[in-house]
């Protein structure tokens, strides 16, 4: 009745990744298969869709730094930003980025002028 109680542990642990290897191998032929089977290539498109609304380009690209009430988090609030800002500034801010800290280009160059409008009436 003597037995070794490391024995279940190993076999468990050369179980394992003798499975993990299988299972990755088996990933990568369906990986393939899906593929083909879409018509597509294994690469996504990496183009944007540029969204007409200012509100959802900051959903997608500012509400990280200003925050979901544009109470500021990383960045500044943009509450009452029209005040002390042109829409012009604003724009500059969007495009060129501001003083090392927000970086520039996050909106398109064809929607600065509607998102500048847009955070300029932040109330």
């Amino acid at each position: 009745m003597n037995r070794n109680p490391v024995i279940p542990f190993v076999l468990i642990m050369i179980f394992g990744i003798a499975l993990m290897f299988g299972l990755s191998f088996k990933g990568l032929g369906d990986q393939k298969q899906l593929a083909a089977s879409k018509g597509g290539s294994t690469e996504q498109p990496k183009t944007q869709t540029a969204s007409a609304n200012p509100e959802d380009i900051y959903k997608g690209t500012c509400i990280g730094c200003h925050g979901d009430q544009y109470q500021g988090v990383v960045g500044p609030s943009l509450k009452g930003v029209g005040k002390k800002y042109t829409k012009e500034q604003i724009m500059t801010f969007i495009t060129k980025g501001k003083g090392g800290k927000m970086p520039p280009g996050l909106v398109p160059q064809e929607q600065a002028a509607a998102m500048a409008a847009w955070v300029a009436n932040i109330k």
